[in-house]
């Protein structure tokens, strides 16, 4: 049997325990992590924002975690795309893509290509968003306040 390779994409922005987490529970489930941290330019084009911290430092952050073996732009919006340019064994995600349409998309390609799906837990107290809506908070800026809650409602809707 060869060696694992496991990818585990995000945005890891605004780097927090969950995104540790995840990296945790992903190097041990593979022998090699690479971790897919998507550019500025894809998270604009899926999410309709900018990452606060760009992507050339959000990977050097990532790069120093222990759990990391290497560290991967991601660059265009389709996983399958990102494997045939980085090939892996296994794909992490957090458990709230678990039984959604895109979630089940995902599935579907990756086993058409013998890539494995593995879900981990995703932690509910803290995330970008809710740091997003903290610091809306403090800066007084209800108008991204109202855009983060209506994000998180989606994405409780999935």
């Amino acid at each position: 049997m060869g060696r694992i390779v496991g990818y585990a994409p995000g945005a890891y922005d605004l780097f927090h325990i969950g995104h540790l987490n995840i990296l945790r529970h992903a190097k041990e489930h593979c022998d090699y992590l690479v971790a897919g941290v998507v550019s500025d330019e894809m998270l604009l084009r899926a999410k309709g924002k900018r990452p606060v911290v760009p992507l050339a430092e959000r990977m050097e952050i990532v790069s120093h975690i222990s759990f990391v073996d290497e560290v991967f732009a991601e660059v265009v919006p389709d996983k399958v795309e990102t494997w045939r340019t980085r090939p892996f064994d296994v794909l992490f995600k957090g458990d709230d893509w678990r039984g959604t349409p895109k979630g089940d998309k995902l599935e579907r390609d990756f086993a058409a290509v013998g890539v494995q799906i593995v879900y981990f837990p995703y932690t509910k107290h803290t995330s970008s968003t809710a740091l997003r809506r903290a610091l809306a908070v403090i800066n007084g800026d209800e108008g991204e306040l109202d855009k983060l809650e209506l994000e998180r409602l989606e994405r409780i809707g999935n």
